[in-house]
């Protein structure tokens, strides 16, 4: 939904650093997430992202975290960024959400999965009672960069 980009602007507007997630849980681990998820499954991945996201916590005062969508997943997790952070749900329409994961070059939501599109569908839907939790929403659908960092920045602000 404009994650990356949108996170990226945000800490280089605010002077902080950016932090994916994703990446230090791989350092953590010191694998690719997919090796993390093949080894250890959803509970093992689940137990590195919360030890990445409060080694990131206490290691920066402030900063932009780039989180994988699936952070709500665990309640504890997302408890933890909803009382210590300022959580903005970064949302988009589902087909927009796909070409953009795939224009990055990204085919695993597709590849061997007829019914992609549903199961995103599905998972949007069954997580956003979760998201709607966030202290702001910025709806990329449609909108360039500039027009979605200035609906981050009034959401901020």
């Amino acid at each position: 939904a404009g994650k990356t980009s949108l996170g990226n602007r945000l800490a280089e507007h605010l002077e902080v650093p950016f932090v994916q997630l994703g990446t230090e849980i791989e350092k953590l681990a010191g694998m690719p997430v997919a090796e993390i998820l093949s080894l250890s499954g959803q509970d093992g991945y689940r137990r590195l992202e919360e030890k990445a996201l409060l080694d990131v916590l206490a290691r920066l005062e402030k900063c932009v975290i780039e989180t994988g969508g699936s952070i709500v997943s665990e309640s504890s997790v997302f408890n933890v960024l909803l009382t210590t952070c300022r959580v903005v749900w970064i949302k988009a329409l589902p087909e927009e959400h796909m070409q953009r994961v795939m224009d990055q070059g990204d085919m695993r939501p597709i590849e061997s999965n007829d019914h992609a599109m549903a199961d995103l569908r599905r998972i949007l839907e069954a997580r956003e009672p979760f998201y709607a939790q966030a202290h702001a929403v910025i709806d990329t659908s449609g909108s360039s960069l500039e027009e979605s960092f200035r609906q981050l920045s009034e959401a901020l602000s």
